[in-house]
C-alpha cells in the first residue's frame, strides 16, 4: 500500500503541471496521522466546499480515535460511539468511504489518466497512505453567466430561459421541461486536447433506435484534437464521409445540415417528437437533428398565438424566403427587358442610365450590407444607433447623390435585409444568399438563361444535400409525405414547436 500510495503522488505530480501552472494545487495534509494529498484545479473548485472539505478531512482522525498506530491490514475497527480506542486497519478505499465519508459524491479510481481527467473536469482526487485507490470528490463549480432570454431567439410570448455554457445547467433546463423516464442524456466525451462533455439526448422509444445508433458510433468513432469552438466543429467532423471528391463538395455546401437553437422549449419540443439533440460543455447552442430545409420554416412564435395568427406568420415566412432569394435578379431581368413589367409598375425601371451598371451595384450592396453587419456585431451597444444611422442614411443617401447607386437597387436591398430577419437561422440565410448571388451573376452575364441555371444549380445543390444522418435535405417534399408537410407548412394544432 505504501509503494501504491508513493506511486500514485509521483505520477500524479508529473502528470499534472503542479509548480508550473499555478491554478493547478496539490494540498499535502495528515488525515488520522496518515500523509495524504490533495489534487484539484483552483478556478473550478467551488472555494466554501472546499474549505468544508478540509475541515472534514482533518477531523476524520479525531473521530476514529486516531489511525496513525493502527495496522493497515484487517477491516475497519471503530467502538460503538464512533470514537476512542477504534483505529483504521482497512486498506479498502471503499470501506473507508462508506464510513467516514457518506454524505459526499465520491468515487474511487486506480487509472491514473481517468484520475488526471476528473481534476481537469473540476474533481478532487484525494490520495491517502495505506489506501489502494484513488478518491475522486466533487466539488465542482464552473464559472457561467446567469441564464437568460437568447440575443437572436427571442419571443413576444412564452418562456424567456435560454441556454447557456454549462452542460449540467442545459441538461437541468430540459429535464424541467420532459420529466419523462424515456429522457435519456448518453455522456460523450470528444478531442484528445480539449476532452470536451457531450450529451446526446433523446426520447427512448420514440427516437428511432437505429438513428441513435448511428449518431453514438459515429461520436465515438470521431478523431478530433480539440472543439474550442463548439458545435460547429463538432458538425463539420460529423459530416465529412470517406472520399476527397465529397468531402470537397461538403465544404462547398453552404446549405445548414443541423438546426442551432439556445432555447430550451423548441429543444424539448423537437425531444418529443423523436429528433436527437447533441449538447456541447462551454456552448450555449445546441444541435437537433435529423433537420430539412422546411424545417426552418417553423419559428417558436408560431405556436405562442392563435393558430391562424400563427399560421399567418409562418405564411409571412415562406413568402419571405422567396422574396429574399429572387428579388435582386428578377429585378436585373426587368430592367433588361427579359421579364416584361405592368404599366402600373413601371416606376421601378430607371429612367436614366447609371454611373454604376445594376449588376456591380447589387454586388456592391451585398458586400456593404454584410460588412454592416459585422460592424454592428462588433460594435458597443452605446454606439450601436450611431452606427445605424451612419450606416443606413448618410451612406446611403449621399452614395444616391453621388450617382453611385439608383434608389431602386438601395430599395431593393434594404428590402433583402429586412426580408432575410424574419427567418430564425442565420445559416439559412447565408445559404439562401449565396443562391442568389449565383443568380445574380447568371442574370448579369447570360440573361434569363443565365438566371434559370443559377436557379437549377441551387436546387440541384440543395437535392443533393443530406442531412447529418444521411436523410434527404428536401424531406418531406422527397421523399413525398403529405401529412409531415402539411405539418411543416401550416401550424395545424395546438402542439409544441416541431
Amino acid at each position: 500500500m505504501q509503494n501504491r500510495f508513493e506511486g500514485y503522488k509521483t505520477t500524479l505530480r508529473e502528470i499534472l503541471p503542479i509548480g508550473r501552472s499555478f491554478d493547478v494545487v496539490e494540498r499535502k495534509i495528515k488525515i488520522g496521522g496518515k500523509e495524504a494529498s490533495m489534487f484539484f484545479v483552483e478556478g473550478l473548485t467551488n472555494a466554501d466546499k472546499m474549505q468544508r472539505l478540509m475541515s472534514f478531512l482533518l477531523n476524520i482522525g479525531l473521530n476514529i480515535g486516531g489511525m496513525a498506530g493502527g495496522k493497515i491490514t484487517g477491516n475497519t475497527a471503530v467502538n460503538g460511539a464512533g470514537c476512542g480506542a477504534g483505529f483504521l486497519q482497512s486498506g479498502s478505499t471503499e470501506d473507508f468511504i462508506q464510513r467516514n465519508m457518506p454524505y459526499l459524491s465520491c468515487d474511487t479510481q486506480t487509472d491514473i489518466n481517468l484520475a488526471v481527467k476528473s481534476v481537469f473536469t473540476g474533481l478532487v482526487a484525494l490520495i491517502i497512505d495505506g489506501f489502494d485507490k484513488i478518491i475522486i470528490i466533487d466539488e465542482r463549480e464552473y464559472p457561467m453567466r446567469a441564464v437568460s432570454e437568447p440575443e437572436k431567439e427571442k419571443t413576444l410570448r412564452g418562456a424567456k430561459d435560454g441556454f447557456t455554457e454549462g452542460l449540467m445547467t442545459n441538461i437541468a433546463l430540459i429535464r424541467r421541461r420532459i420529466r419523462d423516464r424515456r429522457l435519456i442524456f448518453a455522456s460523450h466525451t470528444a478531442g484528445d486536447v480539449t476532452k470536451t462533455d457531450m450529451a446526446l439526448v433523446y426520447m427512448e422509444g420514440v427516437a428511432d433506435a437505429a438513428l441513435v445508433k448511428s449518431m453514438t458510433d459515429k461520436i465515438q468513432a470521431l478523431k478530433i484534437n480539440t472543439i474550442t469552438v463548439g458545435e460547429q466543429t463538432l458538425v463539420e467532423m460529423l459530416s465529412e464521409l470517406d472520399g476527397n471528391k465529397k468531402r470537397k463538395m461538403n465544404k462547398l455546401n453552404p446549405f445548414p445540415k443541423v438546426r442551432y437553437t439556445q432555447r430550451p422549449d423548441i429543444v424539448s419540443a423537437h425531444l418529443t417528437e423523436g429528433k436527437i439533440a447533441i449538447l456541447v460543455d462551454n456552448s450555449p447552442t445546441v444541435i437537433l437533428l435529423p433537420t430539412g430545409i422546411f424545417d426552418f420554416m417553423q419559428d417558436v412564435d408560431d405556436y405562442y398565438f392563435p393558430a391562424i395568427t400563427g399560421n399567418y406568420f409562418r405564411l409571412l415566412r415562406v413568402m419571405n424566403f422567396f422574396v429574399i432569394l429572387f428579388i435582386t435578379p428578377v429585378y436585373i431581368l426587368i430592367v433588361e427587358k427579359y421579364i416584361p413589367v405592368f404599366q402600373f409598375m413601371e416606376f421601378i425601371v430607371p429612367d436614366e442610365g447609371c454611373a454604376i451598371p445594376l449588376f456591380w451595384q447589387f454586388i456592391i450592396l451585398e458586400i456593404a450590407i454584410d460588412a454592416l453587419k459585422l460592424a454592428s456585431l462588433n460594435t458597443p451597444n452605446s454606439l450601436g444607433l450611431s452606427l445605424s444611422v451612419v450606416g443606413a442614411l448618410i451612406l446611403g443617401e449621399f452614395a444616391v447623390q453621388a450617382g453611385w447607386f439608383i434608389p431602386q437597387t438601395i430599395l431593393c436591398m434594404a428590402v433583402v435585409a429586412l426580408a432575410s430577419f424574419t427567418q430564425p437561422s442565420m445559416e439559412l440565410q447565408y445559404g439562401v444568399k449565396f443562391m442568389r448571388l449565383i443568380m445574380l451573376i447568371g442574370a448579369g452575364a447570360f440573361g434569363i438563361y443565365g438566371a434559370c441555371a443559377g436557379l437549377a444549380a441551387g436546387l440541384l445543390v440543395m437535392g443533393t444535400t443530406k442531412t447529418l444522418i444521411g436523410t434527404s435535405y428536401l424531406y418531406p417534399l422527397i421523399p413525398f409525405n403529405k401529412t409531415a408537410i402539411k405539418r411543416l407548412l401550416f401550424r395545424t394544432g395546438a402542439g409544441a414547436e416541431k
